[in-house]
């Protein structure tokens, strides 16, 4: 049986929610909850009292199955965990609450034993509020089950990306500001701004004058933030490390479409070549959605092995509102569909 846990997350309207009751038989059996954060904004904390959660996927990858008391969810994020229900016969919260921000926000549910003879009662378990290092250290112990299923068909070869060649560094800078006098959001000093024809539609039928490759650079440039339709130009199947550098003192999380990649490393302070000593080579968890801490970085490696015109973006609404995101155009001159999934 799977129970599926949607965690919504606002600090628009100061609330998060979740599923109300959850029922399940005792004596020793093991459900599988899939937990996702489709919030807005916070990250979150998800734990079940009296219960220890073995993690088993993260987003499609089968992982080492580490067991945890509570797990960071950050926003766009989703994770499938094994509960087994060895307590005694009553009723458990199951919490969510914010994490990273200065008001904690939390929200209950009830897991309940079919012969539940004790409602939930006492104090809602805590969790962790503001401590960085506990979450980076517990993204760090997240890692890919290499003994789990089959290998994943790619043209590198199955699960041995850290012994590929870099044919290319992008590192993406995220900034606020405002431009005109109204708040904006940038990704290397460029706030997108949509085109009214679709992008991709203009790429496949070669429609001029909507976007322009290369409008947004592949390193940070230290301009001022300016308005533009940015799409950043990629070979079909080079292998490249995207760094995410966050500068701000949120909590971010980034996603693109139209591919898992590989997080082999994240750390505070500023990324430099040297930072590449630090990452995991051998068995990174493959994912589509990454945190990027506070003053910290996040390095990524990429296959991309997937033409097309794909959206790079904040998982903060207001922010990809408001210009944080930007176009990978991925592209080849076979133009064949077999290279696009």
């Amino acid at each position: 049986m799977v129970m599926v846990l949607m965690v919504h997350s606002s600090q628009l309207n100061k609330m998060i929610t979740i599923g109300i009751i959850f029922v399940c038989t005792p004596t020793g059996k093991t459900y599988r909850f899939r937990i996702s954060n489709v919030g807005l904004q916070n990250s979150l904390n998800f734990r079940i009292q009296g219960h220890k959660m073995k993690l088993v996927e993260v987003e499609g990858t089968h992982t080492v199955q580490t067991m945890y008391e509570s797990l960071d969810v950050h926003v766009g994020q989703s994770y499938s965990v094994l509960v087994t229900m060895d307590q005694s016969a009553q009723d458990f919260y199951i919490v969510a609450s914010t994490r990273f921000t200065d008001k904690i926000l939390t929200t209950t549910a009830t897991l309940h034993y079919s012969n539940s003879n004790k409602a939930v009662s006492g104090p809602i378990p805590g969790g962790p509020t503001d401590q960085i290092n506990w979450s980076l250290n517990q993204a760090r112990s997240i890692r890919t089950n290499l003994t789990a299923s089959g290998p994943r068909p790619n043209p590198q070869g199955s699960y041995h990306y850290g012994l590929i060649n870099i044919t290319r560094t992008i590192k993406l800078v995220s900034s606020a500001d405002q431009v005109k006098g109204k708040q904006r959001y940038a990704v290397n000093s460029v706030s997108f701004i949509p085109a009214d024809t679709p992008l991709k539609l203009a790429d496949y039928f070669k429609i001029g004058g909507v976007f322009r490759v290369g409008s947004i650079s592949d390193k940070p440039t230290g301009q001022n933030m300016y308005l533009d339709t940015s799409v950043m130009g990629a070979d079909f199947r080079a292998f490249v490390e995207i760094v995410f550098e966050n500068h701000e003192s949120i909590v971010q999380s980034w996603h693109i479409d139209g591919y898992a990649f590989w997080v082999v490393g994240m750390d505070g302070g500023l990324w430099t070549p040297d930072s590449r000593k630090e990452y995991n080579l051998r068995d990174a968890v493959s994912r589509s959605t990454t945190q990027v801490y506070p003053r910290s970085w996040t390095a990524i490696y990429m296959a991309l092995d997937n033409v097309g015109m794909w959206n790079v973006r904040t998982e903060f609404w207001a922010r990809q509102y408001l210009g944080q995101q930007f176009y990978l155009r991925v592209y080849s001159p076979v133009n064949s569909p077999r290279d696009e999934y």
